[in-house]
């Protein structure tokens, strides 16, 4: 076990986790938002605002998919220390994490079913910058409109034709994070 394994939890759980958890509901609450979020630190590639994520909304019976370079021995290690989370494949996954180049195709993760839309997986982005710049978002929790950098829009167009079925989407950079849910309309700016 490496001292990464051993450090990056939340040194004072209930205050930090609050606080992370309120940053998450506000950025799924209000998509194209950017919200500061901390408390959590895993190995790299992992961002802090993946780490605090994780350690925030995956517990022992939340099976998570790390994809490309996130698989790593010290990822494991530290989800298992700290969360104790199953690793799981693509198709099993209730979250997975990494970059839009290893996540991609999203259709190979969980959708939900008509009668059960929430069983579906949330995907934590790492992306290298957040901006409120690139694709127009419209819906639920936006009041005209808003903008976030996306990597790619044709999939979250996609995506939101399955609603209520589809994923939701976390991006991280650093210590920042935004979130597009399903129901968002995206289209191009």
């Amino acid at each position: 076990m490496t001292q990464d394994t051993l450090t990056g939890g939340f040194t004072e759980a209930p205050q930090q986790s609050a606080r992370a958890f309120r940053s998450l509901m506000n950025a799924l609450a209000r998509p194209g938002t950017i919200e500061e979020i901390t408390g959590g630190t895993g190995p790299a590639p992992l961002s802090a605002a993946a780490a605090t994520t994780l350690l925030t909304l995956c517990d022992g019976e939340t099976p998570i998919h790390l994809a490309g370079g996130h698989d790593t021995d010290a990822i494991r290690q530290w989800i298992a220390f700290h969360i104790g989370a199953p690793i799981c494949a693509r198709d099993q996954a209730m979250f997975a994490v990494g970059t839009w180049g290893s996540l991609t195709p999203i259709t190979d993760f969980p959708i939900g079913t008509p009668e059960y839309p929430d069983r579906s997986t949330t995907l934590i982005v790492e992306m290298d910058a957040l901006s409120n710049t690139g694709a127009t978002l419209t819906g639920p929790g936006i009041q005209t409109t808003a903008q976030l950098s996306l990597p790619e829009i044709a999939v979250f167009q996609q995506n939101r034709m399955l609603f209520p079925m589809g994923v939701d989407c976390y991006f991280t950079a650093g210590t920042r994070i935004a979130a597009l849910p399903r129901s968002t309309k995206v289209e191009a700016h």
